[in-house]
This record gives C-alpha cells, structure tokens and sequence, in this order.
C-alpha cells in the first residue's frame, strides 16, 4: 500500500500516521551510529509455559527517574538519559506537540529478531497513549491486523530515519508486529517513545 509523505494511514478505529522522510540521511546515519556505540544493550528472558526464552533482539530503556514500565512479565528500570536521547527525545516531542518521558530500544541485528503480534496496552501508559516509532538503520516491515483477527491487515516498510505515530484507540483495536524474515537485513535500531503515567 504506497503512502505519501504526511498522509495518515486510514486506519478504522485507529490514528495512525507514517512520515518515511522525517530525518535527513544525514542525520540518521549519525544517530544510527552513536546508538550502536553508546547503547548498554540486554537480551531478557521471558517465562512462557514454564520455560524461560530469550527475547528475540536487544533492548535498552531510558527514561525519567519515574518512568519504570512492565510488559512481557518484565519490569524495566529506566536508564538515564544521554545527551544523544535526550536531543532526540526533544525533536520528536517537538513532531509529535505531546510530552514523552521513557524510551524503548530496540535493536534488530537481523531478520532472525523480531517482535511478535501485541499492543501497546499496558495500564501504565493511560487510556490512548501515544506511540512515537523512530527507524534507524535496515528497513523492516511493520504489519498490523485487527485483535481478534489472524490476517494482516496492513503492511508498512519502516525506512531509515522514519517516524511512524500512533495514538487515540489505535491499541484498543489493532496489534503489530515486526515478523522474521529469510531476507537479508541491515542491522536496525527501533526507539519507541512513550508517557508513561
């Protein structure tokens, strides 16, 4: 499904908007690289059916001292935040005209990691929150289907320097993933900003 620059996605019961050119190369070649070199990456475990696996990529979390967030049976303790974050932080506060306190990264080193079918649904994050998605680096494609439904419904190729953003009900109605794949993939930092209440 081709997108133009600044047109949302219509997404039924949802709000969702994909910018593919938010950051100039430029940019997002220096933020790709300073992340991969700064970043103090983990591989959690989860416990699934009385088994404990390692998540599929590597993650960090950054935040305000308050900002600790749960999901997967995980809870995260903030990290606080580099000068590098936090400059980004600020330009896409700027983007998205809303507050955001904690940030997730994720880091694809590739098409073997993934992030399975969920919502971004947790208590902590209020009743519509606001998702903001910054790629860097290998594109990736992001599917999205309606909860309940096991067919996806629409498909994205989240590019280097793009910003996907998601709010009002999107996560009452919808889930995403970012599936494997066989084909050849560039490693790619994912930063998923957030409110956490």
């Amino acid at each position: 499904m081709p997108l133009f620059d600044d047109m949302p996605l219509q997404l039924e019961d949802g709000d969702l908007q994909y910018l593919p050119h938010w950051l100039p190369a430029q940019t997002a070649d220096q933020w790709l690289g300073g992340l991969l070199a700064e970043t103090p990456w983990e591989q959690p475990q989860v416990h699934l059916h009385g088994r404990n696996y390692p998540v599929p990529r590597l993650v960090a979390w950054y935040g305000d001292p308050q900002a600790s967030y749960g999901y997967s049976g995980l809870q995260h303790q903030p990290l606080a935040w580099t000068p590098l974050l936090a400059s980004i932080r600020q330009q896409v506060e700027a983007q998205v005209a809303a507050p955001l306190n904690a940030v997730l990264l994720n880091l694809y080193r590739d098409g073997q990691d993934s992030m399975g079918w969920h919502s971004d649904d947790e208590a902590e994050l209020g009743r519509n929150p606001l998702i903001a998605s910054l790629s860097l680096g290998g594109t990736r494609r992001f599917d999205l289907r309606r909860k309940g439904q096991g067919r996806i419904a629409h498909s994205l190729d989240l590019e280097h320097g793009s910003l996907l953003v998601m709010r009002g009900t999107t996560q009452h109605y919808w889930q995403h993933q970012v599936a494997k794949t066989r084909r050849h993939c560039e490693p790619r930092i994912n930063l998923t900003f957030r409110w956490i209440a």
